[in-house]
């Protein structure tokens, strides 16, 4: 039973559908082992209490491991509204799991089983394993860890419940007073326990959904009467707060990104980041025309930015870095991230990694910077000439690629004697012969100090030089 209850719970919950997860609700057989761990705690009953807690372990492994199982068999490994929503356990979980473990007490000390099933509903013991499965399946420990304290949470709720009513109905009479406290002060000291970081839970998510108020009141007065937010997301695990919105405004009410940002930190009292979809649409139009206009801009914004999350994926894995650390501008259609180490990387092949990225996303700017421990590529001069050959250019034009990628106001030449003269050595014509062309690239040259006999010359970043 645990495993067919685990397996409708973790399809419906893959699915998003809430009938499929009641159903896993009701075939759950985790309430008559909590329930009787928590008439053992009232009995004292220790014999009971081992039978009922080995159960519980038990049923709640192979639910964990079987929804894992699942999830990695499954093509569909997206986190649905129904996976989010088991995520977050906050004070008023507790309430509910602490009345519907009254109700199922008394219940079956009176003998009205019938009203189990809607306990079963209410406390869904099932769907929150089958979540913590799927955060172990996908790696997403804080979807794992908040599906996991919404377990606890109505397992000890539920089963202290049991036993504040077991008490009442006289169960446990036998006890001392001595024993009697002491099971008074850890029920109350339990609840307490549970009680205080749910509450500040509910308190954060409170605070979130006022903000999120406060960010769409500002939003509709800037826009006016007949613009409409379509879309509002809120990011507070992001520093600043990221948000998110879509709004669909005629085109004389268009407002400025910057002056829309500074309403909501006045408003909000802290530093915000905004990306604002502004769908204009054409007011003297007809309705119809109007939702299709605002239709076709939305689509098009939608596919932008699924669009940047592809190429931030992209660079995240050629670079060897994370998706987070890629910077995206969706409006400039740009992508920038810094490469880790690639062991037996060169900069060469740092810029035919950015070369084959950009080719991949033709239209838009890729920058990838090369980790500032990798060395410029040497210049090498054959036999007794000053010509710069076709490999000694190209490897100028990547040292100077990775010059404007670390950020370098200007590129240190060897041995650099300017203005050249009929008695300018070799080394000083060939480094002129580099200045020049670093030169000619875009690029400042500073002198530096000669080394060897100029056969070889590798540029240098000026902090370097001014320490030599």
């Amino acid at each position: 039973m645990t495993l067919m209850s685990a397996g409708i719970a973790v399809l419906g919950l893959l699915l998003s559908s809430p009938a499929v997860v009641i159903g896993a609700m009701l075939i759950s057989p985790l309430m008559g082992p909590i329930m009787g761990l928590g008439f053992s705690l009232a009995l004292f009953d220790f014999a009971e209490m081992r039978r009922s807690v080995a159960a519980l372990a038990l049923a709640t492994a192979l639910a964990i491991a079987f929804t894992a199982i699942v999830v990695l068999c499954s093509p569909l490994k997206s986190a649905t509204a129904e996976i989010l929503a088991r995520t977050r356990p906050n004070l008023f979980d507790l309430l509910v799991a602490l009345f519907s473990a009254l109700a199922g007490a008394f219940a079956l000390i009176r003998g009205r089983g019938e009203t189990i099933v809607g306990v079963a509903i209410a406390t869904a013991l099932m769907p929150p394993l089958a979540t913590v499965g799927y955060g172990l399946a996908t790696a997403n420990m804080a979807i794992a860890g908040g599906a996991f304290a919404l377990f606890a949470t109505n397992f000890f709720t539920i089963a202290l419940a049991a036993t504040i009513m077991a008490r009442l109905y006289g169960f446990g009479s036998h006890l001392s007073a001595q024993q009697g406290w002491l099971q008074t002060l850890l029920l109350f000291g339990a609840f307490v326990a549970m009680a205080v970081p749910l509450g500040i839970s509910l308190n954060q998510i409170a605070q979130e959904a006022v903000t999120t108020s406060q960010v769409r009141s500002v939003l509709t007065a800037s826009f006016g009467d007949r613009a409409r937010v379509t879309q509002l997301d809120v990011d507070f695990q992001a520093s600043p707060i990221a948000i998110r919105a879509v709004i669909i405004v005629p085109k004389s009410q268009l407002v400025q990104n910057a002056t829309l940002v500074r309403a909501i930190e006045q408003r909000l009292g802290k530093k915000v980041t905004l990306q604002a979809d502004q769908v204009l649409i054409d007011p003297s139009a007809a309705p119809l025309d109007q939702e299709r206009a605002a239709y076709a801009q939305a689509q098009e914004q939608a596919r932008i930015r699924a669009e940047g999350v592809e190429i931030s994926h992209l660079i995240a894995v050629a670079a060897g870095t994370d998706s987070a650390d890629v910077l995206i501008d969706r409006d400039g259609r740009r992508a920038a991230a810094g490469a880790n180490v690639l062991p037996g990387m060169s900069l060469a092949g740092y810029k035919a990694l950015e070369d084959r990225i950009a080719a991949q996303a033709s239209d838009w700017l890729i920058t990838l910077t090369p980790p500032p421990t990798v060395a410029l590529l040497p210049i090498s001069f054959d036999g007794d000439t000053d010509a710069i050959s076709d490999g000694a250019r190209a490897a100028l034009v990547i040292d100077v690629w990775a010059a404007r990628r670390w950020n370098w106001p200007a590129m240190v030449v060897p041995g650099l004697v300017e203005p050249i003269s009929d008695r300018s050595t070799l080394p000083q014509r060939r480094a002129a012969a580099i200045a020049a062309f670093v030169r000619d690239q875009g690029m400042k040259v500073v002198a530096g100090p000669a080394e060897g006999n100029g056969s070889r010359v590798v540029p240098v970043p000026p902090s370097a030089a001014a320490e030599e």
